[in-house]
């Protein structure tokens, strides 16, 4: 059962504590004994009187009593269960995981669900297999999908970064300006406008350490276009960007604050999200700093403040969030992709431990964000600055 069916829906709370309880008995299989016909000394006579010996009682092997279900109760009762409960189920019986591994069974359509609008790099969505995955089945001749295997996969690869950055963690940037880009990419065709009742999309990556700056994104490079969405947790910016050149590069900007500014200087560390529901884009933030004394302490003695080194552990702030700032009317192409920009070279510590359907809190829509008079231009050209810096001569 979802964890948050308690706090959503209380009035459920007794109906599913009575479907634990019916599931828990149907799962478990018959005692082994004698088929129905052995205790009945009616059907023990006529066997002697026909064929002239005692009749011998036959066992049946014990079959679960759910699977006389399956013809549509079953993936209705199942389809209440989450990934521990299914896999607690396949536990049971030969017959139950059959049944949850089926094309169209449980773990296909709780695959479907979690995933819905997302990609693996390289590998589609969930729904669309690639032949590898397929299994070829003896008894009837038909291919079929490890879509258990399949849900484990994409569990554990979608929180994941392409190279150079494999894994769900990055420790060490070797140069400025470098993007990490994730291999979860979001569908809008799937996460678009009307889409709101069907699914919705939530990443979230914690920064352990950060000696500058680093930046959640959005880009829709993928599919040919050139331009992003970005949020700096430290400023509460939103920032839009669009290239119009490439040499001399000319990108053309403009930015809304929904958030104040947090950190005074010093890099965040805490915990941001991204999150896209019906073709609208919010973000969240969780701000983790140090007690105020240790704080105060260390920006006397000019030194950085690092979450990370501290025995002290970080206090950390409420959830924040920008709300729907943007809808996807920048964006070229069916897929997005998030990414990190890290502004300078050094040690930081990232992880990646969240992609699923759900923020941490409602986001709203912004009004303010969707009024144009809110953004605040922020256009830059290559030419420009290098005339300027030509005009101004050189520093000494």
């Amino acid at each position: 059962m979802p964890a948050d069916y308690g706090r959503d829906y209380p009035w459920a709370a007794f109906h599913f504590h009575a479907l634990n309880r019916f599931l828990g008995a149907c799962t478990s299989t018959k005692p082994a004994g004698l088929c129905s016909s052995e205790g009945n000394p009616e059907f023990v006579a006529l066997s002697e009187h026909c064929h002239g010996v005692r009749a011998k009682p036959v066992r049946k092997v014990p079959v679960s009593p759910l699977l006389e279900l399956e013809n549509g109760p079953y993936f209705i009762i199942a389809s209440f269960l989450d990934a521990v409960s299914l896999s607690r189920a396949d536990c049971t019986s030969r017959q139950i995981r059959h049944l949850n591994s089926i094309n169209g069974g449980p773990w296909g359509a709780l695959g479907a669900m979690t995933f819905r609008g997302m990609e693996l790099d390289s590998d589609g969505i969930f729904e669309q297999p690639t032949g590898s995955e397929q299994i070829a089945s003896a008894a009837k001749g038909m291919a079929r999908v490890d879509w258990k295997g399949r849900f484990a996969r994409f569990r554990h690869e979608l929180p994941t970064f392409r190279a150079p950055f494999v894994g769900p963690e990055i420790i060490v940037v070797d140069q400025a300006d470098e993007i990490a880009y994730c291999r979860c990419r979001l569908r809008t065709d799937l996460l678009g406008v009307g889409s709101e009742a069907l699914g919705s999309a939530y990443l979230e990556v914690h920064v352990l350490k950060n000696p500058d700056n680093v930046s959640l994104a959005v880009v829709d490079f993928e599919a040919g276009g050139c331009s992003s969405v970005t949020f700096s947790p430290d400023t509460g910016a939103v920032i839009r960007e669009r290239k119009v050149r490439e040499a001399p590069r000319k990108v053309e900007g403009a930015y809304v604050q929904p958030l104040n500014s947090i950190t005074s200087g010093r890099g965040f560390e805490g915990s941001m999200g991204l999150y896209l529901r019906g073709g609208q884009l919010a973000f969240f933030r969780r701000h983790a700093a140090r007690p105020a004394s240790e704080t105060r302490a260390n920006a006397e003695a000019g030194e950085r403040v690092d979450l990370s080194e501290t025995l002290d552990e970080p206090e950390l702030g409420p959830w924040e969030t920008t709300g729907f700032v943007t809808d996807l009317s920048w964006a070229e192409g069916r897929r997005l992709t998030p990414c990190l920009a890290f502004r300078n070279e050094g040690a930081y510590h990232v992880q990646m431990i969240c992609v699923s359907s759900q923020p941490p809190i409602p986001a709203e829509r912004n009004v303010m964000a969707y009024e144009d008079g809110s953004w605040s231009s922020l256009d830059w050209d290559a030419t420009e600055q290098a005339e300027q810096e030509l005009q101004d001569g050189p520093e000494f």
